[in-house]
């Protein structure tokens, strides 16, 4: 276990993309704003409609966030891995959270004061670039997500996410045999890609009937990548 009495949060602001730019005084300033917290699995980081007053830094676990339907039906929009922020926009905005942010395991959040933020934004213009890259990217991702849930099926959804995730994680080449071990439960993951568990769990069946996939537990193994792309549902 990670112990949080000799976390050095200004190296670390120093290693992640979003505050590599800032020099060291900079640096020991916003740490100054910053505050470790500690939650065990299934802990709420906040509530939508609640205020914001920062935003936070994933250092260790996992962290979802999600809405619910008036019927209590949740939609989980993104999973938050170790090195990533969320909650920035809000902050920004002036507004409540819009979403609701819960831990999937024993997970160890940067949170990041809102007043530390501004003051850095005003002193330094390249810090406020690299927020806006960030929120950038972030909407982006949820153009895509559009995107892939008003064009393509459920199995093309799940092929694509097993691709991805595998290219990003291990820096596959998509070729040959690839293993992809899902971060989170099969039901977490099918609402991130808009499904129904039990269409999740079909789809994959439906893969490894073609043998294009073998399923293990939460280790899935692509067979043939090229294959699994061009696969037809």
């Amino acid at each position: 276990m990670l112990d949080t009495r000799r976390f050095d949060v200004p190296r670390y602001l120093s290693v992640l993309p979003l505050f590599s730019d800032l020099d060291a005084p900079a640096t020991a300033r916003l740490a100054q704003g910053c505050q470790l917290r500690r939650h065990e699995r299934g802990d709420t980081v906040f509530r939508q409609g609640e205020s914001c007053d920062g935003f936070h830094v994933v250092v260790t676990g996992q962290v979802k966030l999600f809405v619910l339907s008036p019927a209590g039906q949740e939609k989980v929009i993104e999973l938050v891995a170790p090195g990533n922020t969320f909650g920035e926009a809000m902050m920004f905005l002036d507004k409540p959270y819009g979403v609701n942010a819960q831990t999937l395991g024993d997970t160890l959040l940067l949170a990041v004061s809102r007043a530390a933020v501004f003051a850095e934004v005003q002193s330094d213009p390249r810090f406020a670039l690299r927020l806006l890259a960030g929120l950038s990217r972030r909407l982006h991702g949820l153009v895509q997500d559009v995107q892939a849930y008003a064009l393509q099926n459920g199995a093309q959804r799940v092929i694509g996410y097993l691709l991805r995730e595998h290219e990003e994680r291990e820096g596959g080449s998509g070729v040959g045999e690839l293993t992809v071990s899902l971060p989170v439960s099969k039901a977490t993951l099918a609402s991130r890609l808009s499904l129904t568990p039990e269409y999740f769990s079909r789809v994959l069946r439906e893969l490894e009937s073609a043998r294009l996939i073998e399923v293990d537990k939460r280790d899935i193994h692509i067979l043939d990548a090229q294959r699994l792309a061009a696969y037809q549902a």
